[in-house]
């Protein structure tokens, strides 16, 4: 901008000279020759997008797939301020795990969730008086399901209901490696819980000096999915095998302690940084079962170690994790609360943070799916072409740049119910809400999607000029020049 200032200076003394010398029209082209100087050389531009008039949009807007099919633009909305719903729960689950629904509402209140079976019976229910409610149930078979969940206020009325659908599978079996310095009922609990449930096992207790006894599946555990060892173990082994074992750990297997039998704090320290203070004798607590502690456990700031539990730590260790389990005693819980011992053993072995890739994934979709609507269909780990029998469609995959390594499809469902899916020799199914299912659910993932794309406008503003042209410019101070240049000629 300081060279067009230049030139309009310049510009505006040449005019005042030949004004002086009375040349009125000189003096006019000069200022032509100027103003075209300086459009040539300026960054002049018209306004564009940016002024268009909004689009108005009312109540809760509109789904993430159509807003997916418009292009960004501004638009006028504001969110209403009725009440929402949001539900979270998984799609798959395995028998024997625990299935949690957690309903969620903008505000506290007492309410009351209730989860139902196919044929009406109540599976479970919680009450509160907080913005969420959880409820639990343990799913016994493996099965597809169409659970049914309804949200009541105080005084039982309806607030929302719907289908909860739910595909039950049967689990991988877990190859665990056990490994343990001294025989303990603790030890021999946990073998029990882990054949109960088709775990593979290689087990080994030391029984004395040269005695051991072994527990080893018909099917070797060549790559084991957790390593589970006592602090004696690990304390009585040699330098060259705890190298090995946290090799192990650093290559990706999660790494479980015992620490009901630790001595040597001092090790700990040194191998796994993990600073361990005595603990004083006390009576067994917690919850949901009431634990021994373990003779040393960290203390409140144990550096790369946190708290993921009650009086269980957790670190990452490379592309591995360690998990410290500082209790003891729960064999006795093995007779008298076995749900209550699996449920419990269940949560430390997922703070273990036990990862089994599956060949093929298939993607939950970003929202409820409903009929007449766009549903991308998105899966990991397929190619070639996807069937959808109830459809009579076979569509070809495709590369998504925004879900990276996912193949996805876009297709209509016509009706709700389950849809099935095939490609090659992988199938999955993904459910179809019917249109009046989950009215407060659909209303909260309209707005999300609305405020999203509102969100996309400010990009706008960055494109919404466009630059003037640079050649009528030239063609104005090129002629002005030329005409200022014959005029002074004549004159001379």
């Amino acid at each position: 901008m300081i060279v067009v200032a230049l030139i309009a200076l310049a510009g505006v003394l040449s005019a005042g000279l030949y004004l002086w010398r009375r040349q009125w029209l000189d003096a006019l082209l000069v200022l032509l020759a100027a103003a075209g100087l300086a459009g040539l050389v300026g960054d002049f531009s018209l306004p564009g997008a940016a002024n268009k008039r909004a689009m108005p949009v009312e109540g809760d807007g509109l789904r993430a797939a159509q807003w997916h099919d418009l292009p960004a633009q501004k638009i006028d909305w504001k969110a209403p301020s009725g009440d929402t719903l949001q539900l979270d729960f998984p799609r798959v689950a395995t028998p024997g795990r625990m299935f949690r629904l957690t309903a969620t509402m903008p505000s506290a209140a007492n309410r009351r969730l209730q989860l139902l079976a196919e044929n009406g019976q109540l599976l479970a229910e919680a009450t509160g008086d907080g913005k969420a409610l959880t409820v639990q149930w343990l799913p016994p078979l493996a099965e597809t399901l169409v659970l049914k969940a309804r949200l009541l206020d105080g005084a039982g009325t309806l607030i929302d209901q719907g289908p909860i659908p739910l595909q039950v599978k049967a689990a991988t079996p877990l190859q665990v490696l056990g490994r343990f310095g001294s025989p303990s009922f603790d030890a021999t609990a946990l073998n029990g819980l882990l054949a109960n449930s088709g775990a593979v096992l290689d087990w080994q207790v030391t029984l004395g000096k040269s005695i051991t006894r072994s527990e080893t599946a018909r099917t070797p555990v060549a790559k084991p999915d957790l390593l589970v060892v006592d602090a004696a173990h690990v304390e009585q082994s040699s330098e060259s095998a705890r190298a090995a074992l946290l090799a192990q750990v650093a290559a990706g297997t999660p790494l479980l302690v015992l620490a009901g039998n630790a001595h040597d704090s001092a090790l700990w320290a040194r191998l796994l940084q993990l600073p361990l203070k005595e603990q004083p004798e006390a009576k067994p607590a917690g919850t949901p079962l009431a634990l021994t502690s373990a003779p040393f456990n960290p203390g409140t700031a144990p550096g790369a170690w946190s708290v993921v539990g009650d009086r269980i730590w957790s670190r990452n260790w490379h592309k591995g994790r360690v998990v410290w389990l500082g209790v003891s005693d729960w064999h006795r819980y093995a007779i008298s609360e076995p749900q209550a011992l699996g449920n419990w053993w269940q949560d430390v072995l997922d703070r273990a943070g036990i990862v089994r890739p599956e060949q093929v994934q298939w993607l939950e979709p970003e929202e409820m799916a409903l009929p007449g609507q766009r549903l991308e269909v998105c899966t990991h780990g397929v190619s070639g072409e996807v069937t959808f029998p109830r459809l009579k469609q076979t569509l070809a995959w495709q590369r998504r740049p925004d879900k990276v390594d996912a193949q996805c499809v876009a297709v209509w469902p016509a009706t709700s119910g389950w849809l099935t899916m095939q490609s090659g020799s992988q199938s999955g199914q993904l459910y179809v809400y019917a249109n009046d299912d989950w009215s407060l659910w659909q209303k909260a993932q309209r707005r999300l999607a609305t405020a999203r794309y509102a969100a996309r406008t400010p990009a706008l503003q960055a494109v919404s000029s466009r630059r003037l042209p640079g050649w009528p410019f030239a063609l104005l101070f090129a002629a002005a020049m030329l005409l200022l240049w014959w005029r002074e000629r004549r004159q001379a």
